[in-house]
């Protein structure tokens, strides 16, 4: 189906392969060789990646921390404690390593500034929810405990993430507001996942979307809850929470060919109606990540209102 996709957004949606997300699953699999891709194709999309140099010395460091979770820590120079970022990468639950994020986490910490603290949670279909989840409460306690060490402000500590990740992060924020664990002051929801029943239009409708369609949200949702005949917990599916108040403030980004669209939108509306302070953007001709992937005049705003919201809610108060 033809899309109006954001012009400078075509050669990415021409050259991102699609791949099922049950391929991503095959843990034994041999590793992907890059020889057997055209190496046309190769120089095109090494082209099309993001690239970035901070501006700034940022320190980067792999850590196991207590509960056998390893993080990688991207730390700015500084002579005064910063706020932290705790980072939730995508991948539907079931895919997604550090080194694809490294562009947006080195962006974050030099651009905020903050420590911005990247989780390796556990993968689903091995590990389902709430193993990932638990992770992230387990990083939470440690940054905020670790506050000294780090160099963090422990009153100034946000989640954030992209499509699951931005769904780790506001459930990571009901779930520490619900057993009084260490506060978070911002959550950032970047094309989040929120709702486990796939009913909405943009669901319905975006069958064959680069990224991320309906199918894959289907096998999505089979992996990260394979259990679910009884009631669905918020913490899995943020939307089917009753309650949303007393949650930090929040920016939630959407895309117009995605989708998760309509959820992220509907679960922002529900945010605002609860009393929680929540910045709304919508960017027409954008699909799903396109934000993390692409370097575009579109792409470039989409980070810069993320870095700016994060600036102001990190460094104002």
């Amino acid at each position: 189906m033809s899309r109006a996709y954001d012009p400078d957004l075509l050669p990415y949606v021409e050259t991102i392969p699609s791949v099922e997300l049950s391929e991503f699953i095959k843990r034994d699999a041999p590793p992907f060789d890059p020889a057997t891709m055209d190496p046309a194709v190769i120089e095109r999309m090494a082209k099309l990646l993001p690239q970035y140099t901070p501006e700034r010395p940022v320190t980067v460091e792999d850590r196991v921390i207590p509960g056998d979770v390893r993080v990688r820590l991207y730390r700015p120079e500084s002579d005064t404690p910063l706020p932290a970022l705790i980072y939730l990468h995508g991948g539907g639950f079931v895919s997604g390593e550090l080194d694809f994020f490294q562009v947006r986490n080195l962006r974050f910490a030099d651009r905020i500034p903050a420590v911005v603290i990247a989780v390796d949670y556990s993968l689903a279909p091995e590990h389902p929810f709430p193993a990932a989840l638990e992770d992230c409460m387990a990083t939470l306690e440690w940054v905020h405990g670790a506050a000294g060490e780090l160099g963090v402000d422990p009153g100034r500590i946000a989640a954030g993430g992209d499509s699951a990740g931005g769904n780790l992060s506001t459930a990571l924020a009901m779930l520490t507001r619900d057993r009084g664990g260490p506060p978070l002051c911002f959550q950032l929801l970047d094309v989040p996942v929120t709702d486990d029943r796939l009913e909405t239009p943009s669901m319905r409708d975006f069958v064959d979307t680069p990224m991320w369609n309906r199918g894959d949200a289907i096998l999505s949702w089979q992996y990260y809850l394979p259990d679910a005949d009884g009631p669905v917990s918020p913490y899995a599916a943020p939307a089917r929470a009753e309650d949303l108040s007393g949650l930090p403030p929040a920016y939630v980004s959407v895309c117009e060919f995605d989708p998760l669209r309509d959820e992220g939108i509907a679960y922002a509306q529900r945010l605002v109606q609860a009393g929680v302070h929540t910045e709304l953007h919508m960017y027409p001709g954008a699909f799903h990540g396109a934000a993390v992937i692409a370097d575009t005049a579109l792409t470039r705003r989409m980070n810069e209102d993320m870095i700016e919201a994060l600036r102001r809610a990190l460094h104002s108060l």
